[in-house]
């Protein structure tokens, strides 16, 4: 029997022990009685707990029917209850909302741990739990928002918007250096007229404004930076690559991949009939090869000076850059490859780089406007040319180098962004200023540098990424209500850790929050009821 084997195994230390699945206080004061004193005759437990002796045998019955395996007394403990709690709500958060694996899975995986006789375990089951999960996650996140808007640190927003095609479509809106999302909502349209009553009614409630926004150049969303916002609208590098990656770059793999395959059939055939003499077709098609290799790599580069271009400061000595310097040497790099591709007669795709050359001049401009942003901060200090210097060519590119090469996944540019940290970091140490600089006033001067350079975004790959998450998620979960989608927004924003343990939402309101695992899991007070198997019922009659 359940509560000997909880006798035996807790001796002493048994008092206090509660019921795990009743939810009335006849049961835990029923299995504290018996860990207490042991077992006994219905009517002396009726006398010492007060209840009538059917109440006490129909307590005693269903707790027999729960001891059917070696481990089920440690469920009706106190700390077997807060485990198994702990348990199904962490494979239901983790699993059923994060992950998207369905109920009947969840079911067969709680069936297979022997817990269908201490907790209800049937989808249906599984199911109305998980939408409690889900009005704890809404009111949680609520409130936790309301407060950090109270608290009046909320930054203001450089936007990425785009929308992704569900079952329905969905307007993103996101927060690029934070992470945290500003809104996703199922819209009927994609219209600038539902882009500005959407986003004019978030920033009132978050009490902020727009930066800038980065786009896909759609219409509507220029219209939305430009006429809604007033803010600069930023065409998005990361599609502008892609519109030269996708001219170019299978055009240069296939030549390459084909002159490979000819060198090796003109090698199998020599080596198949020895009485030839290695002649010229041999040493054509390995020119071939190698002329295809050089162009791969001459693209390459030109695609390399391209990304390595658009930053506020010269990859090469680290000084600062204008919009205009940014604007030649982009156009300069996109026109070598265009010529590199007419020189060897790849097929040409004017559309794109037209498209490509467009957005040239849009994406300099960011750059006056980053250092724009740097003259507004600077201003009341009235800081002298050398106090200058010492912050346009040592602090912000040692600080803003510093945080692009961790983000840079290319071996080539990540090498060169490497040259120029520590480059420049050897300058600012020894620099006659920093030298002179109390620690906490320097480390005032890097916190300043540090939001500034996170003011500069160029991509909207970020929610690019959020869209492809948002697609499988939805595959996953497909069938399921719309309102889940507002629980993915939550848990991306108060449950997604970067490496440093921040959330979106504490980074975007520069605040911690608690875990939202944890201050869900404390809501709940009970998990649902088995079911009685008909073979029970059987047995007890």
């Amino acid at each position: 029997m359940c509560i000997e084997r909880c006798k035996h195994g807790f001796g002493d230390q048994s008092r206090g022990v509660t019921l795990r699945l009743s939810s009335t206080n006849k049961s835990l004061r029923l299995f504290k009685c018996l860990c207490d004193h042991g077992t006994q005759s219905v009517r002396c437990l009726a006398q010492k707990t007060g209840f009538s002796k059917s109440s006490v045998h129909r307590l005693q019955q269903a707790l027999e029917r729960r001891d059917r395996h070696p481990e089920s007394w440690w469920w009706e403990t106190e700390e077997g209850h807060r485990w198994l709690t702990r348990l199904v709500v962490a494979t239901l958060y983790t699993f059923g909302l994060k992950r998207g694996v369905g109920v009947e899975t969840l079911s067969e995986f709680f069936v297979r741990l022997r817990l269908e006789t201490q907790v209800g375990c049937s989808p249906s089951a599984l199911r109305s739990m998980m939408e409690a999960l889900v009005v704890t996650i809404e009111e949680t996140a609520r409130a936790w928002e309301q407060d950090g808007v109270a608290a009046g640190e909320v930054r203001e927003i450089i936007g990425a918007v785009d929308e992704t095609f569900l079952e329905q479509m969905m307007l993103v809106f996101q927060d690029v250096p934070t992470g945290y999302i500003v809104q996703e909502e199922v819209a009927d349209d994609r219209t600038y007229a539902t882009w500005k009553a959407l986003v004019d009614e978030r920033l009132k409630a978050l009490g902020t404004s727009v930066l800038y926004l980065v786009s896909d150049r759609a219409k509507a969303l220029i219209q939305l930076a430009e006429k809604g916002l007033e803010c600069l609208s930023m065409p998005d590098f990361f599609h502008l690559v892609h519109e030269i990656v996708k001219s170019y770059s299978l055009a240069v793999g296939r030549r390459l991949s084909q002159a490979h395959k000819d060198l090796e059939h003109a090698e199998a055939v020599l080596a198949s009939h020895p009485e030839l003499a290695p002649g010229t077709e041999i040493e054509t098609r390995r020119a071939e090869v190698q002329r295809w290799e050089e162009v791969q790599r001459a693209y390459r580069h030109h695609l390399e000076t391209l990304s390595l271009t658009l930053h506020p400061f010269g990859i090469a000595d680290s000084a600062p850059q204008t919009s205009a310097q940014v604007d030649s040497r982009l156009h300069a790099a996109v026109e070598a490859i265009v010529a590199l591709a007419q020189r060897h007669q790849l097929p040409a795709h004017h559309d794109a780089i037209n498209k490509v050359r467009k957005q040239l001049s849009a994406l300099a401009a960011l750059v006056d406007f980053w250092w724009q942003g740097v003259a507004r901060d600077l201003e009341p200090l009235v800081l002298s040319p050398r106090w200058q210097q010492w912050v346009h060519q040592c602090l912000l590119p040692m600080v803003y180098w510093n945080a692009q090469v961790p983000r840079t996944r290319c071996r080539r540019r990540k090498a060169k962004m490497q040259k120029a940290l520590e480059e420049v970091r050897a300058a600012f140490e020894r620099h006659a200023i920093t030298q002179r600089l109390a620690p906490q006033v320097l480390t005032a001067w890097q916190t300043w540098a540090t939001d500034r350079v996170k003011t500069f975004q160029r991509a909207s790959s970020v929610v690019e990424g959020r869209n492809g998450y948002l697609s499988q998620m939805h595959h996953n979960h497909r069938g399921l209500p719309k309102r889940r989608y507002k629980v993915w927004t939550i848990l991306h924003n108060f449950d997604c850790r970067a490496a440093d343990g921040t959330t979106p939402a504490s980074r975007f309101f520069r605040r911690t929050f608690p875990d939202l695992f944890e201050t869900v899991l404390s809501h709940i007070d009970a998990l649902p009821r088995a079911r009685q198997q008909k073979h029970d019922v059987a047995l007890c009659h």
